[in-house]
């Protein structure tokens, strides 16, 4: 069943509706489409919808778009008992969403993964809004395969996607990546003077994502000593759970060297700071470094879904892009592995080149011009 809206006038400025959450990883994306509609149509209205308490709810408002918040959270794999509200947690947020979009009037609704996404479009579906999906992973997330048969075009930066969505909806164009990153307009001796790093000294950016990575932040604590003997120059991301741990580690070992935040905003000088990145293997982390060619040091996430972290940073690896850490031997083996690639510059600068050979930086664009020609 489907219950329409009543037609806007066509003069009336597009209205958009995005749906993203959870992590980063599905909020970037978003606000890098968003972004770049924006650019092309200023006049647009956009409204995004996320859940309450996660990380979109303060990512977004900071990027300047309004954001709507439901009651809506994951199953509980560790602890079925909570499982048993979540129907009607479920079925909430979906009368919240229905309210919402009712209200806004949008043209079109454009989900990239996260909790909210699915009673988001779902009920613009139920209105009768056309419906876009971007997947990021090479295996698609619950959600998204939920909601494949409801939408009307599917981008993906995967080929091979037809096992999860119909094929004849489908778009490989590629994952978004947030505009400054592409455009790096800071250099790296000004992004070496943002983190108050040696301009002269060698870099290694280490990151899980928005919340941390605690097998990687395990590994880097237990090797602290060591590191801050080092000559290169380590910026840690370590999310804010880690943060207190971390910080007492560095300052215990006076580990000079060591510059380690909770959070890091400005990742375009991250980047452009660094020689070296360590990090989980996800999807946008890898289109983000492919497009500015950075050569890395992959952990995959064990626990992703069809351990498709690792099948991630393998098919890097072997094009000479990348090198591969399992998460259970990051302790072990991070050091190794760092000093190699900071004793030669030419393995990195070949690692560089191999990476931006996966690039690509017309992926937004791509992306913002599907969602607008639905809305059209």
């Amino acid at each position: 069943m489907q219950i329409h809206l009543k037609a806007v006038p066509e003069t009336a400025p597009y209205r958009y509706l995005f749906s993203a959450g959870g992590t980063g990883g599905h909020i970037f994306p978003a606000l890098a489409v968003a972004n770049k509609i924006r650019e092309i149509q200023p006049d647009s209205e956009f409204l995004f919808i996320g859940a309450k308490g996660k990380l979109e709810m303060k990512k977004v408002p900071e990027a300047g778009f309004e954001i709507k918040g439901l009651r809506i959270s994951g199953i509980e794999r560790s602890n079925l008992l909570k499982n048993l509200l979540w129907p009607f947690k479920l079925a909430g947020s979906l009368i919240s969403a229905l309210s919402v979009i009712r209200k806004f009037k949008p043209h079109v609704a454009a989900g990239f993964g996260g909790f909210a996404s699915g009673p988001a479009l779902y009920a613009s579906s139920l209105l009768g809004i056309p419906c876009l999906i971007q997947e990021q992973n090479s295996y698609a997330g619950i959600t998204n395969r939920l909601l494949g048969g409801k939408a009307q075009v599917i981008c993906t930066a995967y080929e091979g996607m037809e096992k999860f969505f119909p094929g004849e909806k489908i778009f490989v164009l590629g994952n978004p990546v947030r505009q400054e990153i592409l455009d790096q307009k800071t250099s790296k001796e000004e992004s070496k003077d943002h983190f108050k790093i040696p301009r002269e000294k060698p870099a290694v950016l280490v990151f899980g994502g928005s919340q941390g990575a605690l097998g990687i932040n395990k590994g880097v604590e237990s090797n602290i000593e060591k590191i801050g003997q080092r000559d290169y120059q380590m910026i840690w991301q370590t999310g804010q759970a880690f943060f207190p741990t971390a910080k007492k580690a560095v300052e215990n070992a006076g580990a000079n060297n060591i510059k380690v935040f909770p959070f890091i905003n400005e990742m375009d000088k991250a980047y452009a700071a660094s020689d070296l990145v360590v990090c989980r293997s996800g999807a946008i982390s890898i289109s983000e470094l492919a497009v500015i060619g950075k050569p890395a040091l992959f952990v995959p996430l064990p626990t992703a879904a069809e351990d498709h972290q690792t099948k991630n940073a393998m098919a890097l690896a072997e094009k000479g892009a990348a090198r591969v850490i399992e998460n259970q031997q990051v302790s072990e083996n991070l050091m190794d592995e760092m000093d190699e690639l900071f004793r030669g510059e030419g393995m990195r600068s070949s690692m560089s080149e191999a990476m931006k050979s996966f690039g690509k930086p017309l992926a937004t664009q791509s992306i913002a011009q599907k969602v607008i020609e639905l809305a059209a």
